[in-house]
């Protein structure tokens, strides 16, 4: 099995909470996780209909097979039991015992900051980091994969992305969203997604993709919102540093996994993304998702952000650590030009010392080195550097 960042965190706050809480998409191995590092609970899946009809016909004699630990895997399902466990936990704020796991992001915080607000700590897993899936350098190639993605399933069970993420889709995307949203027509609900994913990278537009996809633009920004919470994509935030007074303040959005977004954009084979139209919006998500993974995985709020300006200067993704700003370029480009790194001395030239030192260019290289006085980073390289930061 893989080892999982988040792992290290879990067990510390397990010491200190007495709920600890884990969301995140579907499949991205929150129960494997959470099995893992409490053996000895007792494990309940609430997807399961006879544990979840129990939960809500009988939720105190449900509850009461807690003892000395209990994982609650999907407790979205039954929303009235938070409510139960509040109860509970102010009776005996034992650290550890309660687990609980759930994927529709939306509704677990909500219940959450109703009811146990003060008696939970939140922990988010994505899919897997590459760090995760290769602690030492991958044999696999970066189009590889990117094709694949890094949910855990398809490498621990060498499926077929293609199928799984068909299957994935209709599983639990489409079930997910028809629990939180009324979704009357599925088939325009598809194309939102597809417009979506040709979308990544790029600053969000509400309008153009309402109008583009035959829907108000309030449906539309509930549908991003839904996507956002249940895991599915994310939101680079612009950063406001005051280097000038006309910056770019739109979000750019991007997909949390490159495989699920090449079969959003019909990439059949991992060397069409040689040639794909879209192959440099695939490889920035890969590198900014993975930058995400860094800091959600060591238990920390991601400080990542883009910073452009009306006059065409841009650094793709902004990160910070304290008083440090680290300017990442991305290319999806095996062959470094020293046009790269235009955008990063920019930077520099701007900010003159006070808070960045060199910038990082990350490219679909193998090997990582120095030049311009900037530091060069194969595909899998962005994470692993900045986690030693942290």
């Amino acid at each position: 099995m893989f080892n999982r960042t988040l792992k290290t965190r879990l067990e510390g706050l397990a010491r200190q909470f007495p709920v600890v809480s884990v969301i995140g998409p579907r499949q991205s191995g929150k129960t494997t996780l959470v099995q893992l590092t409490f053996p000895q609970h007792t494990y309940i899946n609430l997807e399961n209909p006879e544990e979840r009809d129990f939960a809500i016909e009988d939720p105190k004699g449900f509850l009461s097979r807690a003892g000395k630990g209990i994982i609650l895997d999907e407790i979205q399902r039954v929303p009235d039991l938070f409510s139960y466990i509040q109860i509970l936990v102010d009776e005996d704020r034992q650290p550890g015992r309660w687990i609980l796991t759930g994927s529709q992001n939306f509704l677990l915080m909500h219940q959450i900051s109703q009811t146990l607000a003060g008696r939970t700590t939140l922990l988010q897993l994505l899919p897997l980091s590459i760090l995760e899936l290769y602690p030492d350098k991958p044999d696999i190639t970066w189009n590889e994969t990117l094709f694949k993605g890094l949910y855990p399933e398809i490498w621990h069970r060498d499926i077929d992305p293609k199928d799984w993420f068909r299957g994935y889709i209709q599983t639990y995307v489409e079930r997910d969203m028809r629990d939180l949203i009324r979704i009357g027509d599925l088939t325009t609900f598809s194309r939102f997604l597809r417009l979506c994913a040709g979308r990544t990278g790029q600053l969000l537009n509400f309008n153009g993709l309402a109008v583009d996809c035959g829907i108000s633009q309030p449906t539309a920004k509930s549908w991003l919102s839904i996507l956002e919470t249940c895991g599915l994509i994310m939101l680079l935030r612009p950063h406001y540093a005051n280097f000038s007074k006309r910056l770019v303040k739109t979000p750019k959005l991007y997909w949390v996994d490159p495989g699920l977004l090449c079969h959003f954009l019909r990439v059949l084979d991992p060397d069409d993304l040689y040639t794909h139209p879209y192959r440099g919006a695939i490889f920035e998500t890969f590198v900014v998702s993975e930058l995400f993974k860094a800091f959600l995985h060591n238990g920390m709020e991601p400080d990542i952000y883009f910073w452009r300006d009306r006059s065409g200067h841009e650094i793709d993704a902004l990160v910070q650590i304290g008083r440090q700003w680290i300017p990442l370029e991305i290319k999806s480009s095996e062959t470094v030009s020293k046009t790269f790194f235009r955008g990063l001395n920019y930077w520099l030239g701007l900010d003159k010392g006070e808070h960045s030192k060199h910038g990082i260019l990350v490219c679909a290289g193998k090997t990582s080195y120095q030049r311009s006085g900037h530091v060069v980073l194969p595909w899998w390289g962005a994470a692993g550097h900045l986690t030693k930061l942290l």
